[in-house]
């Protein structure tokens, strides 16, 4: 069965050393004391390891079933969701006043990874419900946040979002599913909504649905499109799940991974809902769920590569096979442990420096989500608004390349169900599809992201990156190694933008054809800067003898090898960007 320890000295460094939170000047990040933040990691790391993880395999294996109408979830799900919701996890970083503990979403992000890591499939259940959550803080009416939010926080009902539909998905101009106004101010949702994840389950007593569908008067597109609260059960006056409303689930969708969640089509005939938000502006409320939801896919993206290298470091020091090109290492044995052959070594360093410049860099955005939301500061804002479909896109490409090169240390036993490899590789390809496909984020980011506020947020990026060489260029040990290679891949970056702004108006083909490869340059120098940062903790610790020499010495030899083996990709991405669109556009469909 495959094994999972929570990654708590990783983290610690980067909320610490790297961020320094408690002197950021962000309200509550005070209380971020090093022993504060290392008990609640630790308290999730032994949920995560106790609970969790044992039950990632059963929930692959079992999956959900629907039986009467019923949506049973795996053996053992209910209880350790118990667990979670007893643990008051759920409500880590959700408001005092509806039952949470207020604390920075940074924490809520780093726990999220711990549980994700573990057992990604339950986790969602979760997931789901605080994106609903903070989509009614931010939308609902007091009435409604005071009728859902304590028992959503509390995990005692569960959320979720209902987008899709059977013919569109990403054009959600085209959804069909209707509201039809009532004399009591209620609206009857009638339609079919697929790819509804944590649809339905049997581990919470009601499930509270945000929908999006078309009132009367709304016209065509995206501006003719609601949101709308529509439980499960009707809430009686005492705040009781009172009779079923008029949805259903039609099937469990059948998935290559993440099979302990219900993926439910649900049918909605005639079903009580109320609106959120103001009426015809749904997609202004849902997004406020998505762009959560982004950042916490990306992070999902890291999580499985985590969890998966920690099985292949494993495998590679305990499976013997080969000798040492070198030298024997293991004389007294009939061979060598695999991680002693440098294309094994080669693929770890790949995993690692990865999933740790990907968790830096989830952590940063969550911190600027923090500094956005807790001091108004709209700079953050722009910048997380920004950077969000490279944390999405970028980190689920590679987190699922990372996943596959963990099951390839396995050889041929990584594609054998009994070593557990397969599922996470299976289970990361979902997050390059869902809550936007990876091509639309890559689309978003250059349509849309970086001209928005006339391309402030873009060039207060540059600006960082260039503050953060110059203020450290006195900084020997660093130089040649991290902002050197920074500054090189920082120009390619800003490169391929003039490349946009002057091409993207006369020829808009030129722009889109390179739209992945932008967002992979950028996602490769947003990792750059993180180890650049991290690289810069590290040597600041070892010059004043604090802290763990040997952990830190890691940390600059796993960021060095970033910086050399990856960093250098975004002369490849631009020049595929400066290549146009003519070849990419010059078949004809029928030649396809």
């Amino acid at each position: 069965m495959p094994i999972y320890n929570a990654p708590i000295k990783d983290m610690q460094f980067i909320l610490h050393d790297v961020l320094k939170a408690t002197e950021t000047g962000i309200p509550g990040y005070d209380e971020l004391e090093r022993d504060f933040t290392a008990a609640i990691l630790d308290e999730a790391g032994k949920l995560a390891t106790d609970v969790l993880t044992p039950l990632n395999t059963t929930g692959d294996l079992e999956g959900c079933r629907l039986e009467n109408g019923v949506v049973h979830t795996p053996s053992g799900f209910k209880e350790a969701f118990d667990a979670v919701r007893e643990g008051g996890w759920n409500g880590l970083d959700l408001p005092e006043e509806f039952g949470g503990q207020n604390l920075p979403y940074l924490m809520g992000c780093a726990v999220g990874e711990v549980f994700c890591s573990a057992n990604m499939a339950l986790n969602m259940y979760q997931g789901l419900t605080h994106g609903a959550i903070n989509a009614l803080l931010s939308h609902g009416t007091d009435d409604q946040k005071a009728m859902y939010l304590p028992k959503m926080v509390s995990m005692e009902w569960t959320g979720t979002m209902n987008l899709t539909e059977p013919h569109c998905g990403t054009d959600l101009g085209m959804i069909r599913t209707k509201a039809d106004p009532q004399d009591d101010g209620s609206y009857l949702i009638t339609g079919q909504k697929i790819f509804i994840s944590a649809g339905d389950h049997d581990m919470a007593e009601n499930i509270i649905h945000l929908v999006l569908a078309k009132a009367p008067g709304g016209g065509e597109g995206t501006k003719g499109i609601s949101l709308f609260v529509v439980p499960k059960f009707l809430i009686n006056e005492d705040g009781t799940p009172g009779a079923r409303n008029g949805v259903s689930v039609g099937s469990i969708e059948e998935k290559m991974g993440i099979h302990g969640n219900a993926t439910c089509v649900l049918n909605y005939d005639g079903a009580r809902g109320w609106l959120v938000g103001e009426l015809h502006k749904g997609m202004r409320a849902m997004f406020v769920m998505m762009n959560e939801a982004r950042l916490g896919v990306g992070l999902q993206g890291y999580a499985q590569a985590e969890a998966a290298y920690q099985n292949a470091v494993a495998y590679a020091k305990d499976r013997l096979q080969g000798r040492a090109v070198t030298a024997a290492e293991n004389k007294d044995g009939p061979a060598d442990p695999l991680i002693v052959h440098p294309d094994i070594r080669r693929s770890l360093m790949d995993q690692k420096s990865f999933v740790e410049g990907a968790r830096a860099f989830t952590f940063w955005g969550a911190h600027l989500i923090d500094r956005a939301h807790r001091l108004g500061d709209k700079d953050a804002d722009g910048l997380i608004s920004l950077l969000t479909p490279v944390i999405k896109g970028f980190q689920t490409d590679l987190g699922f390349d990372m996943a596959v090169q963990a099951q390839q240390v396995y050889g041929g036993h990584g594609y054998i169900e009994e070593w557990g490899m397969s599922q996470f590789v299976r289970d990361a390809r979902i997050a390059m599809i869902y809550e936007g496909a990876n091509g639309v984020q890559a689309l978003d980011l250059v349509g849309r992201k970086l001209a928005a506020d006339g391309g402030k947020h873009a060039m207060a990026f540059f600006e960082m990156v260039k503050t953060f060489i110059k203020e450290n260029e006195g900084q020997e040990a660093l130089k040649a190694d991290f902002l050197d290679p920074l500054k090189a891949a920082s120009k390619d970056l800003q490169t391929a933008m003039m490349y946009f702004m002057q091409n993207g108006m006369k020829s808009p083909n030129a722009a889109l054809a390179g739209s992945n490869a932008f967002m992979h340059l950028f996602g490769h120098v947003c990792l750059g800067l993180m180890w650049a940062r991290m690289g810069l903790a590290a040597q600041e610790a070892l010059d004043a003898s604090t802290g763990d020499a040997a952990f830190h010495e890691t940390k600059l030899a796993t960021g060095r090898y970033y910086m050399a083996r990856h960093l250098p990709a975004t002369g490849m991405h631009l020049a595929r960007i400066q290549s146009g669109a003519d070849t990419v556009m010059a078949l004809p469909a029928e030649a396809f």
